[in-house]
């Protein structure tokens, strides 16, 4: 079976880009104005993120979203016999901060957030910086769709292991040059098993793994801006998120993190894939020691003395005017 789909979506993936997103374009129809699809998710999860706009401007949202949506996988599509050359006629970024690491880091952590296309990210950062690309990925529960996104995303080479056993498979990689790529804005499967912060002005629970991973090896740990100048045109941006990671109290890589995925978000809200649960465990307060947030836990007023160690925190940490 898995064959027979392959052959067909690389047939399918011969097509110019324009048949492409013209095929898009009839699944947005289906999915947005006739299915429906997780439309009170989406929904909600504006609503929720962005209290100040009105519902006009967040189904605008919305509707963007749903045709990036089609267009990541109608992209993703096409990745099966892409060129490398077409890629990069499509693709830019800025990668120089891989190369200066390159000669002094042996191992470099990249913790990255759902923005489309994350897919297109993934093969084109690895051929564009001079690090082994390592991708952690989360097993699929269908096979089929396992199998089809392991081959999209190892077709040049880029090493692929398995979120469920991440620890053994990198083992292999100790000791050499590579980077390791983390999807950091997945929920834990349980709510008592990650840190809490708020995130877009709701309590979020994030997985407790980049940072431990990061600390323990105590590599640099970057991450990156993605912008969509148009259609199937990407712009990466990678940065510098933590360079010594062990340095930092716990929680604050998370942090740094989320409020970094925020200002993505705030940039292109259209690109951040809001059909995910990303809310689906509630806060409670039996959490409070997981509440990693600089903010107070919900519920729970600062008092006065909180109040003034984090103004002062606050003072020490903002760059003077000008740098």
């Amino acid at each position: 079976m898995y064959y027979v789909v392959f052959g067909l979506l690389y047939l399918v993936s011969l097509l110019p880009f324009f048949i492409l997103y013209g095929i898009a374009d009839v699944f947005f129809v289906i999915i947005y104005y006739l299915t429906g699809y997780r439309k009170n998710v989406v929904m909600q999860n504006l609503r929720n993120a962005f209290p100040e706009k009105n519902d006009k401007e967040l189904r605008s949202i919305a509707r963007q979203f749903y045709r990036n949506f089609m267009d990541n996988w109608i992209e993703t599509v096409k990745l099966l016999s892409i060129s490398k050359a077409s890629l990069r006629k499509r693709i830019s970024g800025n990668f120089d901060i891989f190369h200066e690491l390159h000669k002094k880091e042996t191992g470099v952590q990249v913790n990255l957030g759902h923005f489309f296309n994350w897919e297109i990210m993934t093969l084109y950062t690895g051929i564009s910086q001079p690090y082994t690309f390592l991708t952690v990925y989360l097993p699929q529960s269908s096979e089929l769709m396992n199998k089809l996104l392991v081959r999209v995303r190892a077709r040049w080479g880029n090493p692929q292991l398995p979120a469920s056993d991440m620890a053994r498979a990198i083992l292999p990689w100790r000791g050499k040059k590579y980077l390791l790529a983390l999807g950091g804005d997945q929920s834990p499967p349980n709510a008592d098993t990650g840190y809490w912060l708020y995130f877009m002005n709701q309590p979020a629970v994030f997985l407790k793994g980049p940072e431990k991973f990061a600390r323990i090896l105590n590599i640099p740990v970057l991450m990156m801006t993605t912008t969509r100048k148009k259609r199937g045109h990407y712009y990466f941006d990678y940065f510098m998120l933590a360079e010594k990671p062990r340095e930092l109290p716990d929680g604050e890589l998370i942090r740094r993190y989320v409020a970094h995925v925020e200002e993505n978000i705030r940039l292109q809200p259209s690109l951040y894939l809001w059909s995910h649960r990303r809310w689906k465990h509630q806060w409670n307060a039996s959490f409070e020691n997981f509440w990693v947030d600089s903010n107070p836990i919900p519920g729970k007023k600062e008092s006065s003395l909180e109040v003034i160690k984090n103004s002062e925190t606050q003072l020490k940490t903002k760059p003077a005017v000008g740098n």
